[in-house]
This record gives C-alpha cells, structure tokens and sequence, in this order.
C-alpha cells in the first residue's frame, strides 16, 4: 500500500486563513504588520522566492516592501541599509533573502538585523534561545516542519527522528525543536558512515541536504513518516524534485511529504507566522519571551 500524501499546500492555505482573520482584527484598532525583504543582486531564483514571500505577504493582509542592492554592493552598503531598517518605526519584520553574493558576510549582516525582527531565526541570540529551549523566532521551514506534524497529528513523542542534513537554516533547529517535542534525535549528514544503517531505525526519517533522489527505500523502515524538505530543480524536466526517491520509498513508508507541495509551502505560512509574532511583541501585545508554538496562539511546553 503506497505511503499516504501530506498536503501540505493545504495546511498554508489554512493556516493563512487564520492570519488574515487575525489580521483583520488586528487592523481595526490599529496598522497591519509590515514586513520588509532586502535582496542583493538579482538571481533569477531568489528573485521567484521574493515575489512568492511578498505576494503571501499582502494576500494575508500584511505591508510588505523589497529593498534591492545591486550584486557588487559592499560590505558598508548593506549594514548601512540593515541598520536603516533596524530603525524604521513601524517595521515589524526584516528578512534577508539568502544566500548572499560570495563577497559578503552574511554572519555579519544577520547579526544586524535587531532579534525583535528577525523573522528567519537566524540572529545568534534567536538561535541562541532555541538552544535553551526557550525559543523566540524559529527558521520557517524546520517551523513548518513540526507545524505539519502537529496538523497531521503525528506526535513526535517517543518516536525515534533522524535528520540527514545539518544545516543551521534546517537540521540543527529541527533538531532542537523536535527533542523540545520529545522525540529521540539523531543527525546524519554528508560524513556519516552507512547512511542506511543509521536511516533504516527512524520512526520519522526527515531528509534535507539538496540531494536529489538520496534517500531510496532501503533507507526507510517499514511503516516510517518520511519528510521530504530537499527541494532541487531538474535541468533535464525542468521540474522540482525532493531528497526521497518516491517510487522506492512509498511501498515503505506509511506517510510521506511530496515535493513540490509538502514542506515548501509551509515555510512561506510560518514566516507570515513569525511576522505576525513580531508585530505582536513589538505593540506589546504578547510577551517576547513565549515560547514558539501554534500559528496563533501559544502551544505546548517541552
């Protein structure tokens, strides 16, 4: 029997849904939240996620705006712009369209962006507090992740979770955030040894290292929830494929996220999540120590 699909373009369309209402409410005693993107250079894919980000932005009711640099602007012109915007009154959110030119220091420039406004999780004290376990702004997709699994009620308790993939953007947060959940974590990446060793004892099995095709059935342990968050284009189809291997690892798995259509919708929702959270805090409206939880309202404590 094949795994059965996630939908996850349904679950953003429905957590959408709730911040537009929330939105509403919100606007009728006050301003929307606004967020801004900054954007260096012109990458033809990057500029797609901009435009994807800005659109979900506005459907839901929010301000949002793109400030551009060209491609060989300096070190100075972008903290000069950051420490712009990390000043503007009325600014809840600042989002760093990655990855930057090889030239320039991203560290440097997350490290602008005030913690209140950094909606992608990425400033060292945000990411800081999730390692505590008390965290402000999580990265979007490993939000998106346990959101998922929270809708779908698969409950990470007890259950055995192995990330291939370590990234800070992904595996390492996810990781976090699922052993705050009670899971039992393990992280392989590109230098772990017998892949399928380690692979073949998750009971959700999350893959997200941008390797097309990595994860096969011999992977998968019968009955697993496998998560699909690689997502890479095909030069030969044009098409957008995932990390898992479908046709060999749906006869194993019991449930599985397809790629396009699973997680990547879900990043694009938690971040208008993260957003409306920061307006939040910013008016005063809800503590900037509450633990991540829920679109709207709080969730569970570890």
């Amino acid at each position: 029997m094949p795994a059965r699909l996630v939908d996850g373009a349904a679950h953003a369309r429905a957590i959408r849904a709730e911040l537009r209402l929330a939105v509403e409410r919100l606007v009728s005693s006050g301003r929307p939240p606004r967020i801004t993107v900054v954007q260096v250079g012109d990458d033809p894919a990057s500029t797609v996620y901009v435009r994807n980000k800005q659109r979900a932005a506005e459907e839901v009711g929010f301000r949002s705006s793109v400030e551009r640099l060209p491609r060989a602007a300096a070190q100075a012109d972008l903290d000069q712009l950051l420490d712009s915007l990390a000043e503007t009154p009325g600014l809840d959110a600042i989002l760093l369209q990655m990855p930057l030119p090889a030239h320039l220091d991203a560290d440097r420039a997350l490290a602008r962006i005030p913690p209140r406004k950094d909606v992608d999780g990425l400033h060292p004290y945000n990411a800081g507090r999730l390692a505590q376990g008390t965290p402000t702004f999580v990265p979007a997709t490993p939000l998106g992740v346990l959101e998922l699994l929270r809708r779908e009620h698969l409950d990470p308790t007890g259950r055995h979770a192995v990330i291939v993939g370590r990234s800070r953007l992904v595996g390492r947060p996810l990781a976090l955030l699922l052993l705050q959940n009670h899971a039992t974590v393990t992280i392989a990446h590109s230098r772990t040894r017998d892949l399928p060793g380690i692979t073949r004892g998750a009971d959700l099995l999350i893959a997200a290292t941008g390797s097309p095709g990595l994860i096969t059935g011999g992977h998968v342990k019968p009955g697993a929830i496998v998560i699909d968050v690689g997502i890479t284009r095909d030069p030969s189809t044009n098409r957008l494929i995932g990390d898992v291997d479908r046709p060999t690892v749906d006869p194993v798995a019991s449930v599985i996220t397809p790629v396009p259509g699973g997680v990547g919708p879900m990043t694009i929702a938690m971040l208008l999540v993260n957003t409306l959270r920061a307006y939040r805090q910013q008016a005063v409206l809800e503590p900037a120590d509450r633990p991540t939880g829920g679109p709207i309202g709080p969730g569970r404590q570890a």
